[in-house]
């Protein structure tokens, strides 16, 4: 009886101090996790701020990568099409009720430059008002010749192909040439013009 009251003593005793050694190390466990989840925070904070910055330095090179592009993009013009000896041709319209653009033809001196097939929504852009940059060359200075032939869909909706001539001098320094396309409403007639650029 003494025995079996000695080993229930002990087996209290050892539960008793199971327990109060778990009670300890509760908040032992709980002052780690508190430590853990507060660098954990803080690693979070670092990698945002790294994110941050990171994201940063990509918007700047992409800035400088654009900037070089458009840099590059001038001094390949200039070297291509010098000053002195370059020309460009420019498509404008005007109103377009008698002329629907498809495409056209540029020839200099009877060697053909420029063959330009339009979109509906490029051709509906130049109504509106714009122009394109339809052919850029370099030219001796000189006279030279230049066809233009427009095909496209004229009044009553009917295949149109027109052609516009120009006898040109092409001096020192750079020369612009517009393509007009204009209503005459007069005639109810599209008409086509090449005016120089001052």
């Amino acid at each position: 009886m003494t025995k079996t009251f000695i080993s229930l003593a002990a087996i209290a005793i050892l539960a008793v101090s199971i327990s109060v050694a778990a009670q300890d190390a509760v908040p032992m466990n709980a002052d780690a996790a508190m430590a853990g989840a507060m660098i954990a925070e803080a690693s979070e904070s670092e990698s945002r701020n790294e994110f941050r910055s990171l994201d940063q330095d990509v918007q700047t090179l992409k800035k400088e990568v654009l900037d070089l592009n458009r840099d590059l993009f001038l001094l390949e013009e200039e070297l291509l099409f010098p000053a002195n000896s370059q020309v460009a041709f420019f498509i404008s319209m005007d109103v377009g009720e008698y002329f629907e653009l498809d495409s056209v033809n540029i020839k200099i001196d009877g060697k053909e430059v420029a063959n330009y097939l339009y979109t509906s929504r490029e051709a509906d852009a130049l109504i509106r008002g714009g122009v394109h940059r339809v052919h850029m060359a370099n030219l001796k200075t000189g006279d030279h010749e230049l066809i233009a032939i427009f095909t496209g869909k004229g009044p009553h909706v009917r295949d149109y192909r027109r052609g516009a001539t120009m006898t040109f001098d092409k001096g020192i320094g750079a020369k612009y040439l517009e393509l007009e396309i204009t209503d005459r409403v007069r005639k109810q007639q599209p008409e086509f013009v090449i005016k120089e650029w001052e």
